[in-house]
């Protein structure tokens, strides 16, 4: 080494500036979490939506499976309306309640439904020909989720030999609000958006002659 040369070494324990660059780049201290706090709430929103959506759609093949075993009992005579026999005659209420017996493993009727409908709706009813069968879900008004017209509804089931329609109606309330402007059918009035998912369930039938 020449006289005046000074040879300029790092200072112990001092690493180049490029390697603490490097160890900001690798640390990734709290990253999962953040990560995780932004990818936890659509996720798990998408997983109740999933939910939701089989549940409800579950509830309306149990509305269907009651409707068809409910009209079956009219059709074979298991139930009568108005025929003066106590072991078979049903009025409306205990009709309802019957209903809602064969709905109770997922949809719940209160205490008060089978006298004073706020979720099941039951139209049951007896027509002279093929061309009497309603075709369309009763509205108050003329939009498609406009609320449900339970005015004209009512159980008067024919006698034997008869033809009939049974029209059943479930309100089911949907949660996960991600899924409600897609899956809602029904807007209340006085409602901004709908909130409940519209089940029908409809079946034609005639009843057994005597």
């Amino acid at each position: 080494m020449s006289i005046g040369q000074e040879t300029l070494q790092p200072q112990k324990g001092a690493k180049p500036s490029r390697g603490i660059l490097a160890r900001l780049g690798r640390d990734r201290k709290g990253t999962a979490s953040i990560e995780f706090a932004m990818l936890a709430l659509p996720f798990f929103l998408v997983i109740f939506a999933s939910i939701e959506t089989f549940v409800a759609f579950y509830g309306d093949q149990l509305l269907a499976n009651a409707t068809e075993t409910m009209a079956r009992k009219i059709r074979t005579g298991e139930i009568t309306f108005k025929r003066g026999k106590p072991a078979t005659d049903m009025d409306e209420a205990k009709f309802r309640q019957a209903f809602c017996d064969e709905i109770a493993v997922l949809m719940k009727c209160s205490a008060t439904e089978a006298t004073l409908a706020s979720k099941l709706y039951i139209d049951v009813r007896s027509v002279t020909d093929l061309t009497q069968f309603p075709v369309f879900i009763p509205r108050t008004g003329v939009s498609s989720s406009s609320d449900l017209n339970t005015a004209d509804l009512k159980f008067a089931p024919g006698g034997p030999g008869s033809f009939n329609v049974m029209r059943a109606y479930y309100r089911w309330s949907v949660i996960t609000d991600v899924v409600r402007p897609f899956v809602t059918n029904l807007r209340p009035a006085g409602a901004s958006m709908p909130k409940d998912y519209l089940m029908v369930s409809t079946t034609t039938f005639r009843t057994e002659s005597e």
